[in-house]
């Protein structure tokens, strides 16, 4: 079967591919989509343990010596603290309570909050501070919320758990679900606008494009609508999967990064490497959740586990097998951390063991 291109503006200058079966992760410019692929890429799905486990010398990044490394759980924390203060201060619960309950019990359900880190992370990496990255910090992690909300809709992926509770249509109900959601879209860009100080207004209408860029039509919902169109299709290949996954999942953490760049004051050349260390981490995020779907159990997700197996989706393991996923896993990361070897090691350090988080987690 063969999808009408519903991005190819996004596709152009977005995307990447070819990149397992070539060796080569990034080919700039030379990204054409089509989703009608042949069978021959395809493989049955071969299952093997898979153990993604977050080990010290992963963690512990070096910070301008061996001596100085960076304390990675003490960061995790500190910043989703100071993140999760951040978010309870801009949705307050007020008038209509019924939506603001909604907004609220999803945002504050917890997470591990990965996107906000990395922009915040990236501001800082290129000189700015973590005040400065903050309003548009939560901002991504509000339309990341949003996403999820729609995403266990009953005319979605109709999910009832979410972070170890209920999802919120089955707490408050499918339409203030949909409706809560919305406010936070848009509450997003309102927060962005009028939170952020000390940055010009031509970075903030810059910021503002670029997120609105990467959720709308040629980002995000492009991932979404492809992927519930693929369900049910046998003949699906790699370059279809990854085009939802870059999309659906990659686009959010690329507006992370990017954010976070433009904020802290970057040059165009530090954010382009930013843009292409995100793409990387935003695949190899979705390749992740993939293996976890199928080798963790839901207590351990928090989430229900399996359901892409259910559903019948193509993924990463039912594609490559366990063991080329993990394969295709490390060749991700070591991408990205490429992206990086220009900066200040010091200064990158938490980017770093972000992505390795993201590669060797384990919900």
């Amino acid at each position: 079967m063969s999808l009408a291109n519903p991005s190819t503006t996004w596709a152009k200058t977005h995307s990447f591919c070819g990149r397992f079966r070539s060796g080569s992760l990034i080919k700039s410019n030379e990204f054409r989509i089509n989703l009608s692929f042949p069978s021959s890429i395809r493989k049955k799905p071969v299952f093997h343990s898979c153990s993604a486990i977050l080990t010290k010398e992963q963690t512990d990044v070096p910070r301008g010596g061996s001596e100085n490394k960076l304390d990675f759980k003490a960061y995790v924390l500190g910043k989703a603290e100071s993140v999760n203060k951040a978010l309870e201060a801009a949705v307050l619960l007020k008038e209509p309570l019924r939506v603001h309950e909604s907004m609220r019990y999803s945002l504050l359900a917890g997470g591990k909050r990965i996107r906000p880190m990395l922009c915040i992370a990236a501001c800082e990496m290129v000189g700015g501070d973590e005040a400065t990255a903050m309003p548009a910090a939560c901002a991504v992690e509000m339309i990341h919320t949003m996403s999820l909300m729609h995403d266990d809709l009953p005319c979605m992926d109709n999910d009832d758990l979410r972070r170890g509770k209920p999802t919120n249509h089955k707490v408050f109900g499918e339409n203030v679900a949909v409706l809560a959601g919305d406010a936070l879209l848009s509450f997003a860009f309102e927060h962005i606008a009028t939170a952020t100080k000390g940055v010009s207004s031509e970075k903030i209408v810059r910021v503002i494009g670029e997120l609105a860029k990467c959720i709308g039509a040629e980002g995000l919902v492009a991932g979404q609508v492809v992927d519930i169109c693929s369900e049910g299709i046998s003949d699906v290949g790699l370059e279809h999967l990854e085009f939802i996954h870059l999309h659906k999942t990659a686009a959010l953490l690329e507006a992370s990064v990017v954010l976070g760049a433009v904020l802290g004051g970057g040059t165009e050349e530090e954010v382009a490497k930013l843009r292409k260390f995100a793409r990387n981490i935003g695949l190899l995020f979705q390749v992740v959740d993939d293996i976890l779907d199928v080798t963790k159990s839901s207590h351990e997700l928090g989430k229900t586990a399996g359901k892409d197996l259910v559903a019948d989706k193509v993924t990463y393991p039912k594609l490559l097998g366990l063991q080329k996923s993990r394969e295709f896993a490390e060749q991700l990361n070591k991408e990205a951390q490429a992206q990086l070897s220009g900066f200040d090691q010091g200064k990158a350090a938490p980017l770093i063991a972000l992505a390795n988080y993201i590669a060797y987690r384990e919900n």
